[in-house]
């Protein structure tokens, strides 16, 4: 089966599983871990910032951050795709106790001036705005990569506002891969930033969030009290490490894959794709005749993998775990059941 569902699928490597069974832990939540004390480190000096936490996954640090962030009875403001919007089970909402404002992007990307005018002013009426979320890349757009400026315009305005800005960088890696632009030149432009490092990057498990001390000082009190306190965490912390120190070169090869996808795909008639700018490739088979979950049930009797992204879109993501003649393979099946 070639698994093209999501790049959360990848396995870890033989050099990942060998740390892990090696790595020096101690108890993380009495601060004792040394193993997630040099992931943490490592990590918020790639992103430019004074501390860093290890957390469970991305949704977990999204939340931490929120919590942090903002007290009951506030907003956010994002994009109306958000992956915190729309995948997060409304944990914001749940756990917080803040209002989600969306705001219309085009594939992802927010005018910063719709920013400016979703502020609230200070009235009895409204809600308080306390922080402004930015994703990049962008998944349900495509893995679309957010311009550096368009980042600086919203942090300039969110500055002027005195609201923090939080970066959802699930995938940042893969924007600095795309672009050249550092991961700091992106996390410069906001206050926190959470990236994942279990998906191009092949961990097993594990995602960072970086800010000030004292905002990582609250935000571990908040992981406490959602159950992310771990003890021996290093035995996960040292994959986590191998993932951000060793794989992320390797990123350029899923975003060729995922070209090659695209370009193959193109060519069948009666579906539509979107040109990737890093590792997903969101197809349309609208032309079929055909709903997407369709679509996906006669792949999967092929031997492919892909996801549901809306009635008649399917999600194909690239991954550690396909290589290049696996997406040949994948272009030929699909023409070999849908050529005409």
């Amino acid at each position: 089966m070639i698994d093209l569902r999501s790049d959360t699928v990848t396995k870890p490597t033989v050099v990942m599983r060998q740390a892990a069974l090696e790595a020096d832990v101690g108890d993380d939540v009495y601060e004792e871990d040394p193993t997630v004390k040099k992931l943490e480190e490592k990590a918020a000096e790639m992103l430019g910032k004074e501390a860093g936490l290890f957390v469970t996954s991305g949704t977990q640090g999204n939340q931490v951050a929120i919590l942090t962030h903002c007290r009951p009875g506030e907003e956010v403001l994002l994009e109306a795709n958000a992956h915190l919007f729309l995948y997060e089970g409304a944990s914001m909402s749940a756990l917080a106790g803040v209002q989600p404002r969306t705001i219309q992007g085009n594939r992802g990307v927010m005018d910063p001036e719709d920013v400016r005018a979703a502020i609230r002013p200070d009235n009895i009426h409204f809600p308080k705005t306390s922080l402004i979320c930015v994703e990049n890349t962008h998944n349900k757009a495509g893995g679309v990569v957010v311009p550096l400026k368009n980042m600086q315009e919203i942090y300039e305005v969110a500055r002027e506002a005195g609201i923090p800005v939080h970066l959802d960088g699930a995938r940042l890696f893969n924007a600095s891969a795309a672009t050249g632009i550092s991961l700091k030149r992106y996390a410069d432009q906001t206050d926190t930033v959470q990236v994942c490092l279990s998906k191009g990057l092949g961990a097993p498990v594990g995602s960072i969030i970086a800010g000030s001390y004292p905002f990582i000082q609250k935000a571990r009190k908040w992981r406490k009290r959602l159950g992310g306190g771990l003890r021996q965490v290093g035995m996960i912390a040292a994959p986590a490490y191998i993932a951000l120190t060793e794989m992320v070169g390797r990123l350029e090869e899923d975003h060729r894959h995922a070209k090659q996808l695209a370009a193959g795909l193109q060519q069948i008639e009666g579906l539509q794709v979107e040109r990737p700018e890093t590792n997903i490739v969101l197809v349309h088979v609208d032309g079929l005749a055909e709903s997407a979950e369709s679509f996906l049930q006669h792949l999967k009797a092929d031997g492919i993998l892909g996801g549901s992204f809306g009635p008649a879109t399917v999600r194909f993501v690239t991954n550690y775990g396909v290589r290049s003649e696996e997406i040949d393979e994948v272009i030929d099946r699909v023409a070999s059941r849908y050529a005409f």
